[in-house]
């Protein structure tokens, strides 16, 4: 694969054109997100979320930065965290996202401020937050290795990034995961969200994600210490958590 060339789902795509398709990708599905991710896990992602949530070290007063923040559920929770002495910031590079998230919070009474920015040039200076995280969002992104060092330019010492990701399955899993990632999580896009191919990409995707001993290498080269992750559902997803030194 040369220099200016990733993938979009299976596809070995110009790097320019991955980052419109992933953006088609999401404006499609933004107005049923919420909805999807129920369907599709089982609601299983609201426990990984707070998994998440329980490993951050976050607490009042921190200092939170939510990458790729799409309809907000973890922002939203780091704020109850953090409360009125702390602060959140929640980015995405896709307007139409940004806005699900950020008008499902006000309807919660939480506000919190927003960037619409890409999380390989991130707007903030180095070393200001306690914590960094990104809910499955860094599959998607174009250059993974300049998102994580971003993120970690943007962690103040001690503090730690974590990275919540569709990851590498169980093996006696692996049969049973394909047949629904790639039979019933396009159909409930066909019939709920109205957009089979999204899903399909998306299914695709995950398949294209490091693995997690990958991902914690990538991590590592970006700067973080102490790089460890938890399996939940048999590894189907992975948390990963690094610290910055």
């Amino acid at each position: 694969m040369s220099d200016d060339k990733t993938h979009f789902g299976y596809q070995e795509v110009p790097e320019a054109e991955k980052a419109r398709r992933v953006g088609d990708v999401f404006r499609s599905v933004a107005g049923n997100y919420d909805l999807m991710n129920d369907l599709m896990s089982l609601g299983l992602h609201r426990w990984w979320k707070r998994f998440t949530l329980a490993m951050s070290g976050v607490r009042e007063g921190s200092r939170v930065l939510d990458v790729a923040s799409g309809s907000g559920d973890l922002a939203a929770a780091f704020a109850r965290r953090v409360g009125a002495s702390g602060e959140v910031w929640m980015t995405d590079i896709n307007a139409a996202m940004l806005e699900v998230g950020r008008d499902k919070l006000i309807d919660e009474g939480i506000f919190t401020p927003l960037a619409l920015c890409d999380a390989e040039k991130l707007p903030f200076r180095g070393d200001r937050f306690d914590c960094v995280s990104v809910a499955f969002g860094l599959r998607n992104m174009t250059r993974k290795d300049r998102a994580l060092a971003e993120m970690t330019r943007v962690t103040r010492p001690g503090g730690r990034v974590l990275v919540l990701e569709f990851s590498k399955p169980w093996k006696p899993l692996e049969r049973a995961y394909d047949a629904y990632s790639f039979g019933v999580l396009p159909r409930l896009g066909k019939y709920v969200a109205r957009d089979e191919a999204a899903y399909r990409y998306l299914a695709e995707s995950i398949r294209m994600h490091p693995d997690q001993e990958t991902l914690k290498g990538m991590m590592e080269a970006a700067g973080l210490a102490r790089v460890d992750y938890f399996n939940l559902y048999a590894g189907v997803v992975a948390l990963h958590r690094g610290f910055k030194l």
